[in-house]
């Protein structure tokens, strides 16, 4: 969508804005080009004054691939559940939901909807009173609208910066991606004792691609490490870690892994570097955990190493290292101002960790949405033949808060559960998140860089790949089963 006119882009941030001059630029057109790479979407809803852009430019992104033609996933959503139905039939299963959970930390349904249910009931009622105080907000400052998908990101980042007076514009200056890589690659060092060392001499897939090789405290190589943290075209959205080469023994022959994380983070401008959000930061974070559990396993069979363990404890491993992010001795160790070398005040880390609850409940609904529309699809007993839409519409029902549109839909887009591996298994997120908060507090009760601590989460955890059950891994690391009362203190529910 090419915009001629600026003053339809009031609101954004300037390196916003002079990322999207440089896509019409790289169109060999004039003005500001937008796209529905989630570099645009994601700060257009945030921060674009104009509530028709927001309004449009969320239309065009939750109406992907179901406006007819060849792009629409309609039919094919039908074929998916349909097939993955008769596998699972033929295999003595009445649904794929019953099949997919034999091999989960979760084992059935029941314990999934158990943990859905209890989540919903505790976050909901938090979450309509998140979504009546930005409303009672947005009243004050003259909308005089009942609040739409298209104005909750908008009048929510607005609350936030005037009850915390902090905002992704604030935080910024101190995540320059130079920094901010030392001080991830830091983390593992004062936690592990690992190090990572550039190797130019390494083979990459993209001149933009950076190798390393990573090495124990000792010396010795663990795994090649590639890092590529920018969108390109051809390239997909969202951030992932992945491996070239997994680890396994040829008979007394350690072979080590080839691990890659990928990211799609702001590019560099001709004035400023790459500067990331805090969320970015987290979502580093987030793969760098995952990196870590392909990097640091030892198993004697590629099937069984690192990051192959039941869907609902991948997660463990990179939720875990988010907790990080917020925290003052982590962030004290590479956080400085890109201009002056300031090192980042104390008071916004704390205005950071004070925000970091804002709205929790609203996310934790939208998270239990996309839980129970997997579900849904999976736990079919009969051929679907019906609008995708209104079953999904159905299977949402109980988390939506804001009014529901009739016209967008997730699932033809919900590459997750259809493409990416996570069928029947989207609640992994939350059910890893109750296993992150859990394990997160031991850490918390005997200091975030205990060495001890983390040996045991690394002998325990992220060298054992699927060998064991995971509960069986994780009670050896923990002393008990989880419960989800640590991710509700961590909330500020309970």
């Amino acid at each position: 969508m090419l915009i001629t006119n600026k003053s339809l882009l009031s609101g954004l941030p300037n390196d916003v804005v002079d990322m999207l001059a440089g896509n019409a630029k790289k169109a060999g057109k004039a003005g500001w080009l937008l796209n529905l790479k989630a570099t645009t979407t994601v700060p257009v809803m945030k921060y674009a004054d104009n509530r028709d852009l927001r309004r449009e430019l969320y239309l065009a992104n939750s109406t992907k691939c179901m406006l007819g033609g060849e792009f629409d996933n309609r039919e094919n959503i039908k074929k998916i559940v349909n097939i993955r139905l008769q596998i699972a039939n033929l295999l003595g299963h009445k649904s794929f939901a019953d099949y997919e959970l034999v091999h989960r930390m979760a084992e059935n349904k029941k314990n999934v909807y158990d943990l859905l249910n209890k989540l919903l009931v505790a976050y909901k009622p938090t979450a309509e009173k998140e979504l009546a105080e930005v409303q009672a907000y947005a009243d004050n400052n003259g909308a005089y609208f009942k609040l739409q998908a298209w104005d909750w990101a908008y009048y929510s980042e607005k609350l936030k910066n005037e009850k915390y007076a902090v905002n992704d514009e604030m935080t910024k200056p101190y995540f320059e991606l130079e920094h901010v890589k030392k001080g991830v690659f830091g983390l593992a060092t004062r936690l592990y004792g690992i190090k990572f060392t550039k190797n130019p001499s390494i083979p990459v897939y993209n001149p933009e691609v950076d190798a390393y090789d990573v090495t124990d405290e000792n010396g010795k190589f663990l795994s090649v490490l590639y890092t590529d943290f920018h969108p390109r075209d051809g390239k997909r959205a969202g951030a992932w870690m992945s491996e070239f080469k997994g680890q396994h023994m040829i008979g007394k022959t350690d072979s080590r892994p080839h691990v890659t994380i990928v990211m799609n983070f702001t590019r560099p401008t001709s004035t400023k570097p790459a500067l990331l959000t805090f969320d970015e930061l987290t979502t580093f974070l987030h793969e760098f955990g995952h990196s870590l559990h392909g990097m640091l396993t030892k198993c004697t069979y590629e099937s069984l190493s690192g990051t192959n363990v039941y869907r609902d404890f991948v997660e463990l491993p990179s939720q875990v290292m988010e907790n990080w992010g917020s925290e003052k001795e982590f962030l004290d160790g590479f956080a400085v101002n890109y201009l002056t070398n300031e090192k980042i005040p104390a008071e916004l880390i704390e205005k950071i960790k004070a925000s970091e609850n804002f709205n929790n409940a609203n996310l934790c609904l939208r998270q239990l949405s996309f839980g129970y529309l997997d579900m849904a699809w999976h736990s079919i007993e009969k051929p679907f033949d019906g609008d995708v839409i209104a079953y999904e519409k159905e299977a949402m029902a109980s988390t939506q808060i804001l009014p529901v549109i009739s016209t967008v839909g997730m699932s033809p887009t919900f590459s997750h559960i259809f493409s990416g591996g996570y069928a029947a298994g989207y609640y992994s997120y939350k059910w890893a998140e109750v296993l992150d908060a859990d394990a997160f507090s031991v850490f918390v009760k005997n200091g975030i860089f205990n060495k001890k601590i983390a040996a045991s989460f690394r002998e325990n955890i992220l060298m054992r790949g699927g060998t064991e059950h995971p509960m069986t891994l994780y009670k050896r690391f923990r002393g008990q089963e989880p419960t989800i009362d640590a991710l509700l203190k961590r909330n500020g529910i309970k």
